[in-house]
Parts: structure tokens; sequence; C-alpha cells
């Protein structure tokens, strides 16, 4: 997830838990504290990501890959994480560390704002399909929601809407609400959002603000009203996505019966649960191959998706639903043979979900990102054994195709 939107939802979290709990002894007091929840929920909410600071622990492009997402995007260690965050403020903000020696009101909402920033980062991360590793230690294995668009402009609207009418100063409120209008809007003209999905945001967005404004100075009923719509899309989202997914795997199964359908990774649609795109892979370990294709689906088959991110026409139509863009073919056993003689690869592919090897460039890929408009940032050159020797400090995530890297093969490619 973006950190516009994990800030959005911060900012909002910690409004939400201000306004839960019983008022201070004085307005200033309150006001502090007002500032105070909702930066603590807004740091929370991004406080993760600084393991890309841990990134030059390793060559490129395996210190982004392993370590973003890696350490810091876990349960065990949020709480840390959390710990460290509380400290910060209260050192460097002495104001703040008046009021919550003295309240005790002020130090539990500090722990909730706290607490529900880091949740929210984690849950927020894993509902696109990059994925990340919750439960390390005791499980190594990369989970993926494969539900949200990287950046989702309707947690914008049903929170950023709802905080907005909380903002006192009319020009300031209303600054807000039309740069957000603007920013959906341009969205639509550049055909990256339907534009039935704006007319759906923006009942969505006047309906939360209503609320919101009817709730007065001190109410919740926006923020709760926009939490419940953050939370019914991720539902949704997570339907459709199931639902898609088992159209491209049939579709994928009919058209070539003999390969085994491994994983379909999806990626939603800005604010368009009828549209998805996936990459997939598929292995035929009896005649030496495996299949990664690409490509794009509607659930509607009359429904145009957004068409700045379907950017191709699909070569050729798997079924009524599915199109595919593009696909590869690579020898099983040459991914398996350079895993086991290339400690750079076998550190590669803790990460490679859907793992392309270009024999004719000697480059491995992750096929989920072929289409990123800067570029596949996870391509690695697999040209012989590393100079400088193996990578020392390699995270021990389970590799995502360990059930393709131990497969036998009995034919060649």
């Amino acid at each position: 997830m973006d950190n516009l939107s994990h800030s959005v939802i911060g900012a909002a979290v910690g409004a939400l838990v201000q306004r839960s709990l019983p008022a201070e002894a004085d307005s200033s007091a309150q006001r502090l504290r007002q500032r105070l929840l909702i930066l603590a929920c807004v740091l929370a909410s991004n406080f993760p990501d600084l393991d890309l600071l841990l990134s030059p622990l390793l060559q490129q492009p395996l210190g982004y890959l392993l370590h973003h997402r890696g350490f810091t995007h876990t349960a065990l260690l949020a709480i840390p994480q959390g710990l460290l965050l509380a400290a910060l403020l209260w050192l460097l903000w002495p104001a703040a560390r008046a009021l919550l020696g003295s309240s005790r009101t002020a130090r539990r909402g500090l722990g909730l704002a706290i607490g529900s920033g880091l949740v929210l980062h984690l849950l927020m991360d894993y509902s696109n399909s990059y994925g990340l590793h919750p439960w390390y230690p005791f499980d190594t294995r990369w989970f993926y929601g494969d539900m949200v668009f990287i950046v989702e402009p309707l947690f914008w609207v049903v929170l950023g809407v709802p905080l907005a009418m909380l903002v006192q100063r009319p020009w300031l409120r209303y600054g807000w609400l039309l740069a957000l209008a603007g920013v959906i809007l341009a969205c639509a003209v550049r055909a990256y959002l339907l534009w039935p999905a704006v007319l759906v945001l923006a009942v969505l967005g006047a309906s939360v603000a209503l609320l919101q404004h009817r709730a007065g100075a001190q109410g919740r009923a926006g923020l709760l009203l926009g939490l419940a719509l953050g939370v019914a899309f991720l539902g949704l989202q997570a339907g459709t996505s199931a639902l898609a997914r088992q159209a491209v795997t049939a579709a994928l199964q009919q058209h070539d019966p003999k390969a085994q359908v491994l994983d379909v990774a999806m990626t939603a649609f800005p604010s368009m649960p009828l549209c998805w795109s996936y990459a997939s892979v598929e292995s035929n370990p009896r005649h030496g191959y495996y299949r990664l294709r690409r490509g794009v689906l509607s659930l509607a088959p009359a429904l145009a998706c957004p068409a700045a991110l379907v950017g191709e026409e699909p070569s050729q139509a798997l079924s009524p639903q599915v199109g595919e863009f593009a696909h590869v073919m690579a020898p099983l056993a040459a991914l398996q043979q350079l895993k086991q003689s290339n400690c750079v690869v076998d550190a590669w592919l803790r990460f490679a979900r859907l793992p392309v090897l270009i024999l004719s460039t000697g480059t491995l890929s992750d096929y989920r990102f072929a289409a990123t408009p800067k570029g596949n940032f996870t391509t690695l050159s697999t040209a012989g054994q590393p100079a400088a020797g193996c990578p020392a400090g390699v995270p021990q995530w389970e590799y995502p195709r360990q059930d393709m890297l131990t497969q036998p093969t009995i034919g060649i490619f």
C-alpha cells in the first residue's frame, strides 16, 4: 500500500480513537491529545516501511526484495516498534510528555493509536499481491492478499473526506476536498478510473461528509461509516478476487489440460471490483517446462476496464472473461539447477512468486512486475557465481515456489 493511503487511514483511525475516549480536563489538553493521537497513528501506520534503510545490507535487487516488507512487517516485531515510537514521542515532545505523565486516558489513547497504526499497516500491505510474512519467526511463508490495488482512491475518499470535515479553518477544509476531487477527476480523465467508479466515490464521499457534519465538532459518525465502508470494500474485493482467480484457473486448465496451475497472482484495478490483472504460473514436469502468463479479465465481459491500466491489447482470449497479453516458457530443470549452483539466485528465489528465466539474456525476474512502467525492478542477472562470494545475512524466508523448485522433471524443454 502506498504511504499516502497508509497516512490517511492512520489519521482517520487516530481521530476515531481520540473521539472514543473521555475528554481531558481542559480544552488545551484535549487539543494536544488530538494532535498526539493522530500523529502517533499516522507515524505508526508508516513506521514498518523504515525497513527500506536495510536495503543496502545486500546487493541489489536482493536488498530491496528481501528486506522491504521483511522483519519490520511481522506481528512479533511490531511490539518493539511500538515501544520505540512511544519513546521517541515521549522524548522529543515535551508538551506531550507532560500530558502523558498526568493523564491515564492519554496514555491509553497513545497505546491504542500506535497499536492500531501498526496493525493497519500490516493488514493493508497484506491486501495486495506483493506479500509479507507476518508470523515470522514461527512461520516464514509469504502471505498474499491479492485484493486491493497498491494505490486505492476509495480509502482516500471514505476516510479522507470525514477527516477534512474535522478541519476548523474553512479554506483549508474546502481546499483539501477540492484537491481530492481534482485528483479523482484527473485519474478518470487519464483513464485510470472508470466514470461509474467516480460516481460511486462521489456518493460515498458525500455520505460520509454529511454524516460527519451532522455529528458535530466532537462526533465520529462519519469516521465510523468511512471505516465500515473500507472494511466492506476489503470484503468485496476478497470475494471478487477469489471469483477472478477461479475464472483464470479454469481458463488455463481448459487451454492446457496437461499443465498444473500452481499459482495465480491477482492485481486489482482501483475502485473497480469487476476488473483484474493476473499473472500465473503453470508447471508440466513430465515435459520439463513451466509457463507464465499475464493478462486481464473482467467479471462482466461487457465492461471495458480502465484503458490506462490495461495498457495493451490481449494477444488471445483464453475465455470470454480472460484475455492473455503474453506468456513465457522456460525449462524447469534449468531453474532448479540455477538454484543449486548460484547462491545469489537461491537468495532471489526466496522472494520470487512467479520466477521468469530468460535463457537468451541470462536474467531472472518476477512476472508479477513485468508490466511495471519503469521496468521490472526484480530483474537479476544469473551470469556466473558472484566474484565477491555468497551474500551474507540473507533472510530465510520460505521459497514462494518451493512446490516448483522441488518437482522432479522427466522430459526436456
